[in-house]
């Protein structure tokens, strides 16, 4: 008796260690039954043509695109969110028109639009407000401050960094801190020889398009940045100790309301536990329209690699799961206005369909272009528990998964999963392989160039099977990814779920 119970025993564990097999096998063999290269060529072909001119933020031919995606996400058996049961998420945006007055005025001394001041942020406001100055005005800068109905200082950027980009992405936490604590408006004195004040201007002083989101204390805030190239203005509010009052106007702002669409979908899970954890299959589907010719004459800029190619990479994950469901739910996104500063996932996250502590993980997929097609590129690869997975995945199909070749270019905080992270979410972006950002990447991106019939769908065919495998294997595993120790964003997941 005894014998014939040890016998079962190892039966048993026998058998357990080849269901486990099996189910490592069959999710490589599940991924292998639907993604086609031919599929992959035909919705690249569409979301990419000339017909759809570039998918500018706003246009007749980025509804089009909404509606493709849409529709094929029905035809996979994804379902539509009770908020949105046309798969639809109204997006509601805003074109702003340069303002005609942006002046900043204290101690006898006045500094106006585009010689001194450019409005980064905010709606017309005519302040005359005590104000006080807060260094870089880091969290533990703010955190002392008592910043109410003031007009706050501080110098742009962060100490002993130079580079523009992250510069502007300092900015938005400050503007984030300053509105939290109640702030009139910031203003940030800017010098940087990397990205000079005369070229700042270009892109600043034309006004363009944003969220229309009147609960937004943040957006309402003016955010201004303020030419001070020897840091005189900073050094005065440094040394000044009196309630120095500020004047800030701004006028003559012209606005023109919109909507456009993220594109939203689920699918439920398979395991009772499971089930109630969510992972986000996310990408942009716009690009930046019809533009100035190239060489040829030109004009549409067709966002094949930039994002039709991330767009389609979640298609085949709903596919995928459509047919053949994960133990975790499934949340499908398509964004809008990611060129235009990631508005779309801005919009999602604050009006998500699912609470954000529901959702474990954001696996986007965005891309510039590529130069090396042994390889797929994360921008945090290495930033979270998921780390194997995606490397089992890219392996799997004869690829290697590297991280970030170019962190100069500041590229996790350039594309949508930036959004998700900031509220706590390991997201990391899958894109196509690239050693460093130039040469095959630069010709085209964001350039007439990037059509369809540049792609080479032998290896793209690798890329999406890599992505979908591994969208499996994070699906199905037995323990939630997450950001690991030290990361930028380990404290605000411990937050966002309770850790």
């Amino acid at each position: 008796m005894r014998k014939n119970f040890l016998w079962l025993w190892l039966g048993l564990c026998t058998g357990a260690a080849v269901a486990q097999n099996n189910s490592q096998q069959s999710d490589k063999q599940l991924t292998d039954a639907t993604v086609s290269r031919a599929k992959i060529e035909s919705h690249i072909g569409f979301i990419a043509s000339d017909e759809l001119r570039g998918r500018q933020t706003p246009s007749p031919e980025l509804n089009i695109a909404a509606k493709y995606l849409a529709t094929q996400l029905r035809s996979y058996g994804v379902k539509p969110t009770a908020a949105y049961p046309d798969y639809l998420q109204p997006v509601a945006m805003k074109t702003v028109s340069a303002p005609a007055e942006v002046t900043v005025a204290y101690n006898d001394k006045t500094f106006r639009f585009v010689e001194n001041t450019l409005m980064l942020e905010g709606e017309q406001a005519d302040l005359n407000a005590e104000a006080v100055f807060l260094n870089f005005g880091s969290e533990a800068e703010f955190a002392k401050a008592n910043v109410k109905g003031k007009v706050v200082f501080v110098k742009a950027g962060l100490e002993g960094q130079t580079n523009p980009q992250a510069w502007y992405m300092a900015g938005e936490e400050k503007r984030k801190r300053a509105a939290d604590k109640g702030a009139a408006a910031l203003v940030e004195f800017y010098s940087n020889q990397q990205l000079p004040w005369k070229l700042l201007v270009n892109y600043f002083k034309g006004g363009g398009l944003t969220l229309d989101n009147p609960a937004s204390q943040s957006a309402q805030m003016p955010h201004l940045w303020m030419h001070d190239p020897d840091w005189k203005e900073a050094a005065f509010w440094a040394a000044n100790k009196q309630k120095t009052k500020t004047q800030v106007k701004i006028g003559g702002i012209k606005e023109d309301k919109f909507t456009t669409y993220n594109v939203v979908g689920y699918l439920e899970g398979t395991d009772p536990k499971l089930k109630d954890e969510y992972v986000t299959y996310s990408a942009h589907y716009d690009h930046v329209g019809v533009g100035k010719p190239d060489a040829e004459g030109d004009t549409i800029y067709n966002g094949a690699r930039d994002n039709a190619v991330g767009s389609v990479t979640v298609l085949a994950a709903a596919e995928n799961m459509g047919r053949y469901p994960t133990k975790r739910s499934a949340l499908f996104v398509l964004f809008t206005g990611e060129e235009k500063g990631l508005l779309g996932s801005e919009w999602f996250v604050d009006h998500s369909p699912i609470e954000m502590k529901k959702i474990v993980y954001c696996f986007n997929s965005d891309n510039a272009g590529y130069n090396d097609t042994s390889l797929v590129t994360l921008f945090g690869l290495t930033r979270t528990t998921a780390e194997p997975y995606i490397k089992q995945a890219a392996e799997a199909y004869g690829l290697k998964a590297i991280e970030d070749p170019a962190p100069e270019q500041g590229l996790f905080d350039r594309s949508d999963n930036v959004n998700f992270a900031k509220k706590g979410v390991p997201a990391p972006t899958f894109s196509m392989g690239f050693t460093s950002f130039s040469g095959t990447v630069t010709k085209f991106y964001h350039q007439a160039a990037d059509g369809p019939a540049t792609l080479d769908y032998d290896y793209l065919f690798k890329f999406f099977s890599s992505y979908v495998y591994a969208c499996r294997l994070i699906a199905n595993a037995p323990e939630r990814p997450f950001w690991k120790p030290g990361d930028k964003y380990y404290e605000a997941g411990k937050k966002l779920y309770g850790k």
